[in-house]
Order: C-alpha cells, then structure tokens, then sequence
C-alpha cells in the first residue's frame, strides 16, 4: 500500500516537504557536518595565509564561495539514500505526474538544510573578517542567487548514484564541473564590488542559472530516479 503523503493530490507537497524536514531533524550528525567543515576551513585558512589581513580579507570571499560548494557536496549523497534504505523511493517514483514536483520539493529540503545555514555563517564569517559593507553584501547576494544551483543540480547527481557502491565519489566528479560556472559568477560578483564596479550582471547570471535548474532539474532528476530503478 502507497503511503499516503507521497499519493496526496496537489503536488504531495507540504507532505513531501514536511516529511523531509523531519528526517533531516532526526538525522542531525548528518546534518551537522557540512556547518562543522565549513567551520573547519574559516579555521584553518588563517594559517595557511599567515598573517597579512590584507591578503586574508582578498581572499576571504572565495574561499567563502569554496568552502560553501564542498560543504554542500558533502551532503548530496544523502538526499535519496534514506528513501531507499526504508524502501519509500520505488513509491516515490510511482507518482507519474507528480514525481517532478516531488523532486524539486526534495531540492528545496536541501537548500533550507544545507546551503541556507551555510549563508548564514558566510554572513558571521565575513564580519570577522572585517569585510566592506559593499563586499560582504555582494558575497551574500551572490550566495543566495546561486546556490538553489548547487541543491537543484545535486539532486539530479544524486538521482543517478543513489544506491552506488562508492556513489560519493562519483557524485562528485559527475557535479562538480556542473558548479564551476556558478562558482565564476559568483566570485566574480563580490571581486567586483571589492573594486566598486557593477555587480548586476553577475547577478542576472545567477539567477538565471538557478531559474533554469529550477525548470530543468526536476525532470532530469525524475528521468534519473526511472532509469535507476528499472
């Protein structure tokens, strides 16, 4: 028998969602370790710069953006694993017409998990690391635009590897290359506010790309869960 928040009409939406939340509350080692090696590496890059604030404070926005992609990949392999080891993932793919829509509430579980408390100590980071107003805006705006890519792309990643032995590893080469545009934009965006130049096409940039993995990724990653299963 079909479990009921995956066969609810209207998108099984605040179901799916709510149902992912919790998993992720009841799962926190899990979801403490992406924060824990963004941690580590606003730690540890200090000392391998030295101690020049200027170099430091140059620096810090990239590897802010750096940090935030690793700590996110970390995570991806766990968005359709746990629906496999309690068995709920062949229902999920049952949903025909609605499986997109479930996949795309699945990359939104783990933007709000993942790539959203990580902006948030972006925002504490670059106040430690005494960033201008002008660059500390532009780094968080860019973050904000882009890494909906990073979720959205990464549920299709992990759509295909669930399942895999060693899928962790080749999730990461299959997305990895995916994110070097965003990473660019973004980078770019808060270099051209450390050198008060127009950021607004970076920003376009962004969004557009998080605009077009929102329209796309869904069905991939629906595309990918059917091939897997079959």
């Amino acid at each position: 028998m079909l479990n009921p928040a995956l066969v609810a009409p209207r998108p099984a939406s605040f179901a799916i969602l709510r149902r992912e939340m919790l998993r992720l509350y009841r799962r926190r080692g899990q979801l403490i370790q992406p924060p824990l090696f963004f941690v580590l590496v606003a730690v540890l890059f200090p000392f391998a710069i030295g101690g020049d604030e200027h170099l430091l404070r140059a620096l810090a926005p990239a590897t802010v953006w750096i940090s935030v992609l690793l700590a996110t990949t970390l995570s991806l392999e766990d968005i359709f694993r746990s629906d496999q080891e309690d068995g709920s993932l062949e229902q999920l793919v049952l949903m025909a017409k609605s499986l997109p829509g479930a996949c795309a509430l699945k990359a939104l579980a783990h933007w709000l998990s993942t790539p959203a408390p990580l902006i948030a100590m972006a925002a504490l980071m670059s106040s430690v690391h005494d960033l201008e107003a002008d660059t500390r805006s532009a780094l968080l705006i860019s973050l904000v635009l882009g890494t909906p890519v990073f979720s959205l792309v990464g549920t299709i990643g992990s759509a295909l590897t669930v399942g895999v032995r060693g899928g962790a590893l080749l999730l990461a080469l299959l997305i990895l290359p995916l994110y070097i545009p965003v990473l660019i934009f973004g980078a770019g965006a808060v270099r051209n506010a450390t050198l008060s130049t127009a950021t607004g096409s970076e920003y376009f940039f962004l969004a557009g790309l998080s605009v077009l993995a929102a329209t796309l990724a869904p069905f991939a990653t629906a595309a990918g869960l059917r091939a897997r299963l079959s």
